[in-house]
């Protein structure tokens, strides 16, 4: 995205479509119209999110505009959309399908490594939880130390080297457990949130790049802000939220129906009107055609007597 296009963004998020572009064009949509994404207007559309990912799912279907994300950010201030049980949908639907995604993987592992005993499983996640928790932490003290929070970041580098520790311990358990040749091969395990895999023998920086990547972060706010809407959506079902704005909308379709109608019967009646002075424009042509074939039907004749008569 060009500087003028990422001014020109940020204009349309702070104005909405009250801004006018470049040729003095307002937007030729609203954020109520059915073809805007409502999971947009909430900033948790999947498709954005994921974005550039190795996740990336395409554009979405529906229209992304960031005027129309803050005309709808100022008007549900004052009035109820309900659109985040639209979005609430969305997500639900995205996320099952990451989950059903991440359980095929860990199917195929299963069919593909060694099996392990119960003894060995345990340890072998043991291993691969505190491996995580190194990648978190890890990722967490390099954003603290970008954003200037040098204390909080040397915080986390210190519990990292405890985890290390354990981690070590806990992969000298996990090898003395089974094999040789099994220890060698690369056991890996499915990724719970956003199902990539992981290693064991995945270094530091293979995990902090993992955790701190935009795929996971991604994966993780989409399932954080599911788990927001499903509170609000419950809140608001028990308030009847949804069912009034249902009875809103029957009674603005029975008005715009009614209208419609209304406008049907006046075309109909305009169309009657029109036909009937057509006819009567149609009758009088005629009654002047029939009169001036009369009169001059009775010219020709008289000429004919007249020159019968020898005139």
């Amino acid at each position: 995205m060009s500087a003028t296009e990422q001014m020109r963004a940020m204009l349309d998020q702070l104005m909405g479509t009250a801004r006018e572009g470049d040729e003095g064009q307002t937007s030729e949509y609203r954020f109520t119209d059915p073809q805007v994404c409502k999971s947009f207007l909430l900033d948790c559309c999947p498709h954005e999110i994921l974005a550039s990912t190795r996740m990336d799912i395409g554009q979405c279907p529906k229209i992304h505009r960031f005027a129309l994300r803050a005309d709808y950010s100022k008007a549900s201030k004052s009035k109820q959309y309900g659109y985040e049980l639209d979005a609430f949908e969305h997500l639900t639907q995205f996320v099952a399908e990451s989950d059903r995604r991440t359980e095929i993987a860990k199917k195929r592992l299963a069919e593909t490594q060694e099996e392990l005993s119960v003894e060995a499983s345990e340890k072998l996640n043991r291993v691969h939880e505190l491996a995580e928790a190194i990648g978190k932490k890890l990722a967490a003290a390099e954003t603290a130390g970008s954003e200037g929070n040098v204390e909080e970041s040397l915080k986390l580098m210190e519990e990292i080297e405890k985890i290390k520790k354990e981690k070590n311990a806990a992969e000298l358990e996990y090898k003395n457990s089974i094999p040789t040749s099994s220890y060698q091969q690369q056991k890996l395990r499915v990724c719970e949130v956003c199902s990539a895999y992981l290693g064991i023998q995945d270094n530091d920086r293979r995990l902090a790049d993992h955790f701190g990547g935009k795929l996971h972060l991604g994966f993780i706010a989409i399932r954080e802000k599911l788990e927001e809407l499903r509170k609000l959506v419950a809140e608001n079902k028990k308030k009847g939220v949804y069912e009034q704005l249902e009875l809103e909308k029957e009674k603005h379709k029975s008005r715009y129906d009614r209208d419609r109608r209304s406008r049907y019967d006046d075309d109909r009646e305009r169309q009657r009107r029109s036909r009937s002075r057509s006819k009567d424009r149609s009758f009088r042509r005629d009654n002047r055609r029939q009169e001036n074939r009369n009169r001059y039907g009775k010219s020709d004749r008289s000429s004919d007597r007249y020159h019968r008569n020898g005139y």
